[in-house]
């Protein structure tokens, strides 16, 4: 295969200066690393995130009343939920979708009382969706046939001071602004770590929703997928598919705060990884500079016998695609083995956290694990290819401008 001249002259000159371009490829190398790793934890933050959501019962999307997103009403109902859930449990691509309705409530033992959301549940489908139906400590949670039982959270337990099979009074607003009692029997608690969730569980039967409510159906069908990344492709799909009077929304419109946090998140760290690429851009610049300044006069020989300015730009710019690529090479042989420790270890920020950690009704775990995959290979290509390439501009656009005359005098020896 012959080799053409231009690849010729950047194979010797990068040999020819070993030492440049060893420190030019682990300085691309080392910055690629940090980029790529801060990549790989945002990746695998955000899949945390969307989990934990989905997890805590709020689903990847949620079917609404149309207006609920502006008025967050626990009273609205879906005007077509039978249909709804038939529908959306027979795309492909669904994993569970769980019909929700919920009201405030007060809770009372005696003389104890506290307020709480009263969450009505259908239990079949919210054993597959909700993770905090397997942190029941105590008891059992609800089943398909189940009334009058409830499973509360374990701090309202301690604040009624209640164990099972106490019953407690429930006392709800009806349809027509009365007031309606219920006496529930506490068939399970449930001790997720988190004050804050363990306050505010209080899940019921959906037919006990609706009798004490009586508002017939449920508020909301929220909808998880086997693959999130599917989130924006499915919602179109559901929404031509279900019949018109309801809304499908994602879980950045559900959880409004959780949206704006992981859009921050990601801001912040596009960020700290632009700043890597100009701190990596700026060295490979200077030492690409200083490689052209002492090689004026090759340059000049070079123009001398007829060698064009697009050609120079070539050789310059095909010795920055060389560094480029071993830059990208040795940033994965550097940030790989940190990659898969985090991947498979995690980062533990128990002790920042102090254990599980809420925020918005939305039980997150203090191990965060990173993204590792086949995606870190164009990642990192791109990001060294990128700021090689862009390093060169001005030393290539040096190299053509020199004077072959003033390059070769004496006074420039």
């Amino acid at each position: 295969m012959r080799v053409s001249l231009i690849t010729k002259f950047a194979v010797r000159t990068l040999r020819r200066k070993v030492r440049r371009t060893l420190l030019s490829v682990i300085g691309v190398g080392f910055g690629c690393a940090i980029a790529v790793f801060m990549i790989a934890f945002m990746r695998g933050s955000g899949e945390i995130r969307i989990r934990s959501i989905a997890e805590s019962g709020f689903g990847h999307i949620r079917i609404a009343p149309a207006g609920w997103e502006e008025s967050d009403e626990h009273e609205l109902r879906l005007q077509n939920w039978s249909e709804d859930l038939e529908v959306v449990r027979s795309m492909k691509g669904i994993k569970v979708a769980a019909p929700h309705a919920r009201s405030s409530a007060l809770l009372a033992f005696g003389t104890r009382v506290t307020g709480t959301e009263m969450l009505g549940v259908d239990p079949s489908a919210e054993h597959e969706m909700n993770r905090l139906v397997r942190a029941v400590s105590e008891g059992r949670y609800l089943q398909p046939g189940d009334r009058d039982v409830t499973v509360i959270g374990s701090s309202i337990a301690k604040r009624l001071d209640v164990e099972l099979d106490d019953d407690l009074l429930l006392t709800v607003a009806g349809e027509d602004g009365s007031v309606e009692y219920a006496m529930l029997r506490i068939v399970g608690i449930v001790n997720t770590g988190s004050r804050e969730i363990d306050a505010s569980i209080c899940h019921v039967t959906l037919d006990d929703v609706e009798q004490l409510t009586g508002l017939d159906g449920p508020a909301e069908i929220s909808i998880t997928l086997h693959d999130y990344r599917e989130i924006d492709r499915m919602v179109p799909r559901i929404q031509e598919a279900i019949p018109e009077g309801d809304v499908v929304l994602t879980w950045k419109e559900v959880v409004p705060s959780q949206g704006g946090d992981a859009a921050s998140d990601r801001a912040f760290m596009n960020l700290m990884i632009g700043i890597v690429i100009l701190v990596v851009v700026l060295g490979v610049t200077s030492a690409q500079l200083t490689a052209i300044l002492e090689r004026k006069r090759e340059f000049a020989v070079l123009t001398a016998l007829g060698m064009r300015s697009t050609q120079i730009m070539r050789l310059v710019f095909l010795e920055a695609a060389v560094v480029g690529v071993f830059g990208a090479a040795a940033g994965l042989l550097l940030v790989t083995p940190l990659v898969y420790h985090t991947a498979t270890k995690g980062l533990d920020f128990a002790g920042m956290m102090g254990g599980e950690v809420a925020m918005s009704g939305v039980l997150f775990e203090p191990i965060i694990y990173s993204d590792m995959g086949f995606w870190m290979i164009p990642y990192a290509l791109l990001l060294a290819l990128a700021s090689t390439v862009i390093a060169v501009l001005y030393p290539a656009w040096f190299a053509v401008k020199v004077n072959p005359t003033s390059a070769l005098s004496l006074r420039e020896a």
